[in-house]
């Protein structure tokens, strides 16, 4: 079995404790879970905040933003699209945001001309996905707005699977009011990989992956395995698409662009993938909202090469890691961090192999982030 420090290097969590306590912890888990409320309750919350937004004026129409450029913020209204400014008074707004704006934001603009006009209100929003920006860290960075749900794509062999970033999507996600879903793709790469991958680089991405699925499916987060080349799991993404307004995150070469195009039929552009480094390029270098049928949409953003999070709270951190309840509530210090602490039954567990390596891996590196400044 991988010891914990192999993970630091390579990534990601959890196994199960004994069998019987797994299925007691799950059905209790699943017996307080109010998912089969989320989407009315989300719809109720809609609808208020809608009530609470200032009325249109005369010429004013509401539209929800595309895509974002240094010169132009593209929106959707009435089944048009419009080319639009901001207002002098949004040009002020001082925010703890590195950008004003976000694709997916609902915005009132005046109309200005047959396809241009001037924003002059940003709507409340009901979700968010942020993180910190990459060099000052003083500021968050939106890169979504207004989403159902992330798909968080993970990709094997090339670039090499990354499982101890999912946690830190998972819990932006879960922050930001979203519902997180794993997609892991290439899974024909471990068949059929590239002529520069060795044999062993791919038993290695076999046994982390086998590791990954027995951690995170007891967990109640739906994990997606699929291959763009083969056709396998697309039909299952399209299925978890439909009626939802969905963004796809991950770091550059996972594929993002590729699953968009193999489900939506589009020509989003593709980038390869460098054959000495196995990374991939910045193909699509801006966030981009594609309508979809039935109201729904979906958002492909720019590769990430890091996901810094804006804040790491370590009790909102405990709370994406269910599975060390069991264990914690044994600790002899009731505000144990399980990193160094005597006494503390989640290391135990560690040892004993009633928790995975892998996901205690996860929450050391989580925990052991470094958040930002508060910006002033």
């Amino acid at each position: 079995m991988p010891k914990f420090d192999d993970y630091l290097d390579y990534e990601e969590d959890f196994y199960g404790g004994g069998k019987r306590e797994g299925r007691k912890e799950r059905r209790e888990t699943q017996a307080k879970d109010r998912s089969k409320y989320k989407k009315s309750d989300r719809d109720q919350k809609n609808q208020q905040l809608r009530k609470e937004e200032p009325p249109l004026g005369a010429n004013d129409l509401r539209g929800r933003v595309l895509t974002i450029s240094p010169d132009t913020i593209a929106v959707s209204a009435e089944h048009q699209t419009y080319f639009c400014s901001l207002k002098g008074a949004l040009k002020k707004t001082k925010t703890k945001q590195k950008n004003l704006f976000a694709v997916g934001d609902w915005v009132h603009f005046e109309k200005k001309g047959a396809n241009s006009g001037a924003i002059h209100h940003i709507e409340k929003r009901t979700s968010t996905l942020v993180r910190a920006e990459n060099l000052s860290r003083r500021k968050t960075q939106l890169i979504a707005a207004n989403i159902d749900q992330v798909f968080i794509v993970m990709s094997l062999v090339s670039p090499k699977f990354k499982p101890l970033l999912v946690d830190r999507y998972i819990l932006s996600a879960k922050k930001g009011n979203m519902q997180p879903i794993v997609i892991i793709n290439k899974t024909d790469l471990l068949i059929d990989p590239p002529e520069n991958i060795l044999e062993e680089e791919i038993d290695a991405e076999k046994i982390l992956l086998e590791e990954f699925l027995e951690a995170y499916r007891p967990l109640g987060i739906p994990v997606v395995t699929l291959s763009v080349s083969t056709g396998e799991g697309l039909k299952e993404l399209k299925d978890l698409m439909e009626n939802k307004t969905s963004v796809f995150s991950g770091q550059s070469g996972v594929g993002k662009s590729s699953l968009i195009n193999a489900v939506l039929g589009s020509a989003l552009p593709i980038g390869p993938i460098a054959l000495k480094t196995n990374k991939g390029s910045h193909t699509t270098t801006t966030a981009e909202l594609i309508p979809l049928a039935n109201k729904a949409f979906c958002i492909d953003t720019p590769g990430i090469k890091s996901f810094g999070l804006w804040e790491n709270d370590p009790v909102a951190i405990l709370e994406i890691f269910s599975d060390f309840v069991p264990f914690a509530k044994n600790c002899k210090f009731p505000n144990c961090t399980h990193i160094h602490e005597p006494n503390c039954s989640i290391k135990k567990a560690l040892e004993e192999e009633k928790l995975s390596p892998l996901r205690y891996a996860s929450y050391t590196t989580l925990l052991e982030d470094t958040p930002p400044k508060e910006w002033e």
